[in-house]
């Protein structure tokens, strides 16, 4: 059995418009990287972090925690070393928390002979998500862990299911400057919505999915609105309608914020058009 793993842990993509909290999918240019070490000393111990300011506590840190989770479920009494390099900016909207709570489980698992399946350590990355936003939720975790588009069908029980992704369909992600916590960027969503928006959120959603099974581009481009969320997180963005308007004007199938923000989106088909 192996002792020790170097991985990369990808970024994702959030939401996609159209499914707050349900849709995903993982980027494979950009990621962090970590080193997981099974050890002589029993317990989680974060040994080293670079290219961020982030708690070691493995208590305060989701890696430690989703390990915590995962060991716990197990039943094993291991030691685990966790290094990270991050490559993801924290609050950028692309992942970071999840990347760094994918990465340790799937790592810790790997190394114990996978006794789980990818899709079965979702959970557990989950309450590394719990411990960055205060809400477990997968829509990161998810692809991460999957790759490509995923979608959370239900959370109790929580049931996830890997979508198509066609291979033409490439992203554009454009980072603004500035950081916007996922716990604030929440703060901001009503709990009530309107049934006529619900009506066109959810068919919106029915349309993404279909468009991308079918490979039909022009419908994942009608099916990349979002008439709930966005309106209220785009103004947390400078220039947020600005970038929109010209990324379609370029050929964008659609662009909407990724994730909780302020990292901005944009699906194109094509390599060249992206």
């Amino acid at each position: 059995m192996e002792k020790s793993v170097r991985i990369f842990a990808p970024a994702t993509i959030a939401n996609l418009s159209c499914g707050f909290d349900v849709l995903g999918c993982c980027l494979d240019t950009v990621g962090d990287e970590m080193v997981i070490t099974l050890t002589d000393k029993y317990g989680v111990s974060i040994s080293k972090i670079e290219g961020a300011d982030l708690p070691k506590s493995p208590e305060k840190n989701v890696a430690g925690v989703a390990v915590n989770a995962l060991l716990k479920y197990l039943g094993k009494n291991v030691g685990v070393d966790i290094e990270i390099y991050k490559k993801i900016k924290a609050g950028s909207g692309i992942g970071s928390s999840a990347a760094s709570s994918a990465g340790a489980v799937w790592a810790v698992n790997y190394l114990l002979g996978n006794p789980l399946k990818n899709v079965e350590l979702i959970p557990f990355a989950m309450e590394g998500e719990r411990l960055a936003s205060g809400n477990a939720h997968a829509d990161n975790v998810a692809p991460s862990l999957l790759g490509g588009f995923t979608l959370v069908r239900s959370y109790d029980p929580l049931d996830v299911i890997a979508l198509h992704s066609p291979d033409q369909l490439y992203a554009t992600v454009i980072h603004p400057q500035i950081e916007i916590k996922t716990a604030d960027s929440r703060s901001v969503i009503k709990q009530n919505v309107p049934l006529d928006k619900a009506i066109t959120q959810w068919g919106n959603l029915g349309g993404l999915v279909a468009g991308l099974y079918s490979e039909n581009y022009e419908l994942i481009g009608r099916s990349l609105k979002d008439v709930i969320i966005e309106p209220l997180r785009s103004i947390l963005i400078p220039a947020f309608d600005n970038v929109k308007e010209n990324a379609l004007k370029a050929g964008a199938l659609g662009c909407g914020i990724s994730g909780s923000g302020p990292s901005i989106f944009a699906l194109s088909k094509g390599y060249d058009t992206a």
